[in-house]
This record gives structure tokens, sequence and C-alpha cells, in this order.
């Protein structure tokens, strides 16, 4: 503190008497830590390392449960070959065909859960799953996706809705996509909800066949569908439990294609019509799920970020798109996370713009000035100017917990410059000249205005330091807050009273009576 006390007062002089330099200087400042914003990259939240994490593999459709079983043992084995594993678990076969989303469910999906020893970090995490990632490479047929416990409902990380009425062309588009994320090492874990469905009997009716017969097509499929799926007779009671009997006339265990073109669509005629003579029966497969979005359909695909942050790989993923052919009615976006990020930065800046007017409505009530309040709003962009240098020197991302920390700042920062204000206020109505009054508030605020600054900078250093589980989360905030403190005290001991004495038009009366005084002498 000697050593600041002895240089400030030379230094402020030096200010008050170059005023423009030192604005100009601070702008070049301002603009040159804004520069740096794109290089910070952007994500939602930062990624919370709670040393577990799940690997959900499927094979593709139709894959027995023992060549699933296989699959994940090798997952499995590559686990136990890394010395952080102290738990692997598995469940190969998930829900079964009737499951509302058949793509992530049945013999040809699993999972596999992954514990670390206690203590290990964020970095021993990622290193064990790209080692697992190396293993999955090698079987083939296998699709992949990691995930960790999430404590917050958000989407993956990076999805790409494809959305178009034809599902051929849904299809066509989707691995085109697939294969550019594919061939860029910035995505990981690639899925998508596209998959070859199971094998179906499909049962295209010609109506105008049907209607010369007399027949309905309606009550054809529904007399179909009874004797396959059977109807419910009656029930059989057995321990208090009511057991479904149905009565149909096709084995769906044993039936073949051509028992069920053979089946008669009008029992009650006198004349017999088989189902072949109105309708063209094949076997073929079927869409395994139709996703919507906004009542349209869709094909998603999802992946995982490697490296790098999210919005230079959403950027990488718009680009891709940019580049991919698209059929006439089909259109494809960005979206998951990457979504959900912009939308709250949005709103993130609309609460900052808000937290500055009403600490300029306060300010201005209580100082009854409105120039007076503005001189001191000027150290919310000089707190910016620490917050963008401390992300950069740190390699932190902007997110979600880092705007909080800048609007945290708009209400921490003003206190510095509003004790010196304040002080300049008082002496000037005693009747102490612009520049003398800046100079005594100056010297007199130093100390104070140190003081704060430090104890809150030290207070939030151990959460900057990032001590304990879950720091990843915290970390952001405080070294925002680190940051825009004390470049602001800095700049604020300086630019402050330049600004002051450049907008400060108030004729105190003090002030005037002196004057006056010294006109008559």
């Amino acid at each position: 503190y000697g050593a600041i006390a002895a240089v400030y007062p030379a230094l402020l002089r030096w200010s008050l008497d170059h005023r423009a330099a030192v604005v100009i200087s601070a702008a070049v400042i301002f603009a040159g830590s804004m520069a740096l914003v794109p290089r910070l990259g952007t994500e939602l939240i930062p990624q919370l390392s709670q040393g577990e994490f799940n690997v959900d593999l499927r094979l593709p459709t139709g894959a027995t449960l023992a060549e699933t079983d296989r699959a994940i043992q090798a997952a499995q084995r590559a686990s136990q070959e890394i010395d952080v594993v102290a738990l692997d678990y598995s469940v190969a076969g998930t829900g079964n065909r009737l499951d509302a989303n058949p793509v992530d469910a049945g013999d040809n999906t699993g999972t596999l859960s992954i514990a670390l020893t206690p203590g290990a970090g964020r970095d021993a995490e990622n290193a064990t799953m790209d080692a697992m990632r190396r293993a999955l490479s090698g079987v083939p047929g296998v699709q992949y996706e990691f995930s960790r416990p999430s404590l917050l409902s958000f989407s993956s990380p990076l999805q790409i809705e494809i959305s178009g009425y034809d599902l051929e062309q849904l299809a066509l588009v989707s691995q085109a996509v697939l294969s550019q994320m594919a061939n860029d090492d910035r995505f990981a874990d690639i899925r998508t909800t596209v998959e070859n469905g199971n094998p179906e009997i499909q049962i295209v009716f010609d109506q105008e066949r049907a209607a010369k017969l007399g027949l309905a097509v309606r009550d054809i499929a529904d007399r179909i569908v009874a004797n396959v799926r059977g109807e419910v007779a009656t029930r059989y009671t057995w321990r208090d439990r009511k057991i479904d009997v149905l009565v149909r006339s096709v084995d769906t265990r044993q039936s073949s294609i051509d028992e069920v073109r053979q089946l008669i669509v009008n029992p009650e005629s006198p004349r017999p019509v088989t189902l072949e003579a109105v309708a063209t029966v094949d076997v073929a497969r079927g869409p395994a799920e139709i996703r919507r979005v906004a009542q349209e359909r869709v094909a998603i695909i999802t992946a995982n970020v490697a490296y790098g942050d999210l919005g230079a790989a959403a950027a990488a993923a718009g680009r891709i798109i940019d580049r991919t052919p698209m059929p006439s009615g089909i259109n494809a976006t960005v979206s998951g996370q990457s979504e959900e990020m912009q939308e709250s930065f949005t709103s993130m800046q609309f609460a900052l713009a808000l937290a500055i007017f009403l600490v300029y409505l306060v300010m201005a009530s209580q100082f009854e000035s409105l120039i007076h309040p503005f001189v001191i709003l000027f150290t919310i962009p000089l707190a910016l100017v620490g917050a963008v240098l401390a992300l950069f020197v740190t390699g932190t991302t902007i997110n979600i917990v880092a705007f909080i920390g800048v609007i945290m700042l708009a209400g921490i920062v003003v206190n510095n410059a509003i004790v010196l204000v304040d002080l300049i206020n008082q002496l000037r109505a005693t009747g102490k000249a612009r520049s003398d009054a800046i100079m005594e508030a100056g010297i007199a605020r130093l100390r104070p205005i140190l003081m704060t600054s430090l104890t809150t900078a030290l207070g939030l250093l151990p959460m900057a330091l990032g001590f304990g589980e879950g720091s990843e989360v915290r970390t952001p905030m405080a070294i925002t807050v680190i940051g825009g403190l004390l470049v602001s005290t800095l700049l604020t001991l300086l630019v402050i009273p330049v600004v002051y004495s450049l907008l400060d038009r108030k004729r105190w009366p003090a002030t005037v009576a002196i004057a006056a005084t010294q006109s008559q002498s």
C-alpha cells in the first residue's frame, strides 16, 4: 500500500492533465479486450466431473442378445485395463420391441456404467473415455454414446434436426451429414435416429378392386387385425388375476406370408375372397420410428464435443449443413444445447441490462443528479475488461455461470466509484475547486478502495482455484468476479476522476459564493 500511495498522486495529477490520452487509452483497452471475446469459446454450462459415466451401445437392428453381450464385454475388458476404473456394471438388452422408443431399446442395445476411483479428476475421466472410444471403434457395427449423470435436464450437447415429410429423403440427408461429421474429429459419439426397423408384413390395398367386390377396406383391415392379433373372447380368472383369452386364426409364431395372403376377408359371403385378391402382401422393413418436432417429421443426429467448445462445434456443424445438398422440402438446423445456449445468453444479456438500469436508478435518486451516476457506470465497461482478460488467461469459456459473475460485477464494481464520487461532491460542497477536490478525494479513498477490492477478491480465491467436488461449475463465476474487480479497481482510480472532470457541470453554492467573493476583492 505504501508503494501505491507514493506513486498514485503523481499518476492522478498526470491523468487530469492528459484527460484525452486517458480516455482514448481506456477505450482502446476496452476494444482490445472485446476483440478477445470470440477467442474465448462458448458453452451452456461447464461439464461436471462426477467420477462416473455411462456408455450406451447400439448394434444394428436384429442383432441378437448374444452379439450385444459380446460387444459390451469388449468395452468392459477395455475398461478393466485402465487403472483409475474402480467399478464397471453392464446390462445387455433393454426394454422390448413395444417400447415407446424402439431405437433405444431392444436386444441390440445395452449400457455399460463406469465408476472411477475416488479423487480421479476431469483429466483422468476424459482419458478413460478416449481409451474406451478407441476400443469400441474396433467393434464393427457398434454405435456408442458417452454420457455423464445429469444433475440438470439438458439436451445433447449438439443436435442437428433434419425436417421433412419424405422419410427416404430424410434418411439420405441424414446419412450425408453423418458421414461429414464422422470425418471431423471435433465430433464424437455420433448417432442418428434414422435406423432400419424390424422386418414386417406390409399390406397395400387395391381400393378400386375391393369396391367392385362390394368390400370396404376398413372392414377388411379390421378383420385382418382380429385374425392376426386376436380378439379377447373372455377373461380367465386365476388367483385373483384376469387373463385375456385371445381367439385368432393365425399363429404368429409359426405362420408364413402365404398364410396371411390366403386369409378369407368375407367369411359371411357365399363366394369367399382371399386377401391377396384385394391387396398386395409383401415382407419389407418399415421405419424403426417416426419422430416429430412441431408436428413435422424429423431425423435427429446427436453428437458430443471431443475437444474445443460448444460454440465452435455448433459453427462447424452449421458449415456441414450449408455444404450438404438439401432436396426440396428438406431443412436442417442446429439445435440441442447450442440452441439452449443462445436462448440463455439472450436472457442473460437482458438481465445484465436490467441490472445496470436498476443500479443507475438507485444512484440517481441518491445523488440527485443524472450525470454523476452516469460517471460511476463507466466502471462496468472497465470491469468487463478484467473479466474477459481473466477468462482468457485461465482458458475458461463463456457460459451461464460466467454471465452470472458479470451480472454480479454490475453491482459490486460501482461501489468503489460511489465512495470516490461521493467524497468529491462533499469536498466541492465545501467550496473546493474541482481539480483540488478530485485530488484530495482520490488520495483519501485509496486505502478503503484497495481494502474492499482485495478482501472481495481473496474471499473468492478458493472458489476460483477449484477446491472440492463440483468446482467446475463454481470456478467461472469466481474467475469473472476477481478479474473484473481487480482490473476495474486499478482503472477506476484513474479513469473515473478524469471522466468526472469532463462531464461534471454542476455549480455548487459554496463554490459560487467563493468565486463571487474573489471577484469582488
